[in-house]
């Protein structure tokens, strides 16, 4: 081999899902990586996430085992609050096509499956980035206990505020209008499905997805602005909203506390795509582009950017020329091959026309088939597909195609 063959010594900044799939990624392909989380310990918030075909199969390429975890979803049904049927996504006919399964993950679990044999000793928790300066070929970090790191490249993968995203002058994300009220809930009876339901209103919006076991993950969209007063109960909020909307809406409605209600609201908030970054430094996840949760790709499309990430500096350590300027350029190329296709799903979840009753009716008038065709379609044309089977091809991974339910 010629050229540089050392490791790069990469630093991650956030150890959540999206950070610690790229540190896993990075040491599988021979790198020095380094994880640093501003919090005391690594724990997943939140409730569940959808990971779709196109992040399964970059799962798979990690070497991470998902069997067992959450459930698998079988079909997504979506009506009015009305009850008018609006569709029925077909997701078994979709994961066969696209060659892996959807499920429905709680966050935790994910995170544990991505920790799994991952080296701890790498995630330095307690580490709050305060600062960031370049070294000639490489970055410094500084931290808000006073203490420095070094390395070749550095990954912002810190989330919708990210310090790194900040620091380096990208711009910060702007609110869509819209906020959720979430969480797991255990309602065994709604719980024991393999189909996900949406429920479209005039004023606001919901869903119940089965997330394995008696788990339910549920949200409540209602439209939220910067002067919103968090009232004392929201629980009187959300069941005066949606209150007899369907049977098992009510159920999970009296399953719900105030308790339950503590976290929420989550805005919705869409950051601009960052332009063309410059040196070591690049963004990956919510802290390069959070997106509105509408499509459930906030995930997938952080696990995306990690393949993509991956194949940018597995090429670095084959190069040849100056390493400074080879881990600029790869950076760059990882930056723009992302560009334009997570800013298609990005505008695509953020469309208004996801919250509306009134103009989502003629769906009713396309075929089932047809609104399963064309989200296939775009999720293949926006998950490099060739790359995903390449890599996959490389690291001998087998395609996991779903039986039927």
């Amino acid at each position: 081999m010629s050229g540089y063959a050392r490791a790069l010594r990469v630093l991650v900044v956030g150890a959540g899902v999206a950070g610690i799939s790229a540190a896993r990624g990075l040491l599988r392909d021979g790198h020095d990586v380094t994880v640093f989380e501003r919090r005391p310990d690594v724990r997943a918030a939140g409730g569940a996430v959808t990971i779709w075909s196109n992040g399964d199969s970059v799962l798979g390429q990690l070497g991470v085992d998902m069997d067992g975890a959450g459930r698998r979803l079988a079909s997504v049904r979506a009506v009015t609050s009305t009850g008018r049927r609006l569709a029925t996504l077909d997701v078994t006919t979709m994961a066969r096509r696209l060659g892996a399964p959807v499920r429905m993950v709680p966050r935790r679990v994910l995170l544990d499956r991505l920790l799994d044999g991952f080296p701890t000793e790498r995630i330095r928790c307690n580490s709050r980035v305060i600062a960031l300066a370049g070294t000639g070929d490489g970055v410094r970090v500084d931290f808000g206990d006073g203490s420095t790191v070094e390395g070749d490249v550095l990954i912002g993968a810190d989330g919708l505020h990210s310090v790194v995203r900040e620091c380096v002058g990208a711009q910060g994300a702007r609110p869509t209008g819209w906020c959720s009220w979430q969480g797991l809930a255990a309602v065994p009876e709604v719980a024991d499905s393999d189909a996900g339901l949406m429920i479209i209103g005039a004023h606001g919006n919901l869903g119940l997805w089965p997330a394995g076991g008696t788990d339910v993950q549920w949200w409540f969209d209602l439209p939220w602005s910067y002067d919103f007063v968090r009232p004392q109960r929201p629980i009187e909020l959300i069941r005066s909203h949606f209150s007899g909307w369907s049977d098992p809406v009510d159920r999970v409605l009296a399953t719900l506390t105030d308790d339950d209600l503590a976290r929420s609201p989550f805005p919705h908030f869409r950051h601009p795509i960052p332009r063309a970054g410059r040196g070591p430094v690049t963004l990956l996840g919510d802290a390069a582009h959070t997106m509105p949760p509408t499509l459930a790709q906030g995930t997938n499309q952080a696990l995306l950017d990690t393949m993509v990430l991956c194949k940018a500096l597995a090429d670095v350590r084959r190069g040849t020329t100056g390493r400074g300027t080879d881990v600029s350029r790869a950076l760059r190329w990882y930056e723009k091959t992302r560009r334009r296709k997570v800013m298609a799903v990005s505008w695509m979840a953020s469309l208004p026309v996801s919250h509306g009753e009134s103009v989502l009716r003629p769906a009713a008038l396309i075929s089932d088939r047809v609104q399963a065709s064309a989200l296939t379609t775009f999720l293949r044309v926006t998950s490099h597909r060739r790359m995903s089977a390449q890599i996959s091809r490389n690291l001998g991974v087998v395609a996991k195609i779903p039986s039927s339910p």
